[in-house]
């Protein structure tokens, strides 16, 4: 099976440019801890609540003042829509990271896979190996 298959492909993303607020409210709306940051129509970075929380909350940043591109992770991890869903759930696993943003072959956003999505196809054991490396030591990456 593949990821296209199972993915999310209605993705709310912000911009670089947005205030940290936006993107919280956002995440609220949508009722999602991560989005993916977009920029001319290129994936340029991810964004999750944590981020919001500990590099600009915890650092007395104003949510009004403070934009997306100054605590976002600019290292972005992704799949392509074409990849194996067990074979990303084995990638999830090993990076740690609880969803993915899916592109095409020409890296252009397409959708969004978590663990649940593979969990609703492949039932709970392959969603909980993937989370069993997750919450292995080390902790989470910042991307999750």
């Amino acid at each position: 099976m593949k990821i296209n298959e199972l993915m999310t492909r209605q993705v709310e993303i912000c911009s670089p440019n947005d205030t940290i607020q936006q993107a919280a409210r956002t995440m609220a709306k949508i009722d999602a801890g991560v989005l993916p940051v977009g920029e001319n129509d290129r994936l340029v970075g991810m964004i999750t609540d944590r981020d919001i929380a500990v590099r600009a909350v915890a650092e007395g940043k104003s949510p009004t003042q403070c934009r997306v591109r100054d605590v976002m992770s600019s290292e972005v991890r992704y799949c392509f829509e074409d990849d194996d869903v067990i074979e990303v759930a084995e990638n999830m696993s090993e990076q740690q990271i609880r969803r993915l943003p899916v592109v095409n072959r020409d890296k252009r956003l397409v959708g969004i896979i978590s663990l649940a999505d593979i969990a609703r196809q492949h039932g709970p054991q392959q969603a909980g190996e993937a989370l069993q490396g997750i919450a292995r030591p080390g902790g989470l990456h910042t991307q999750h």
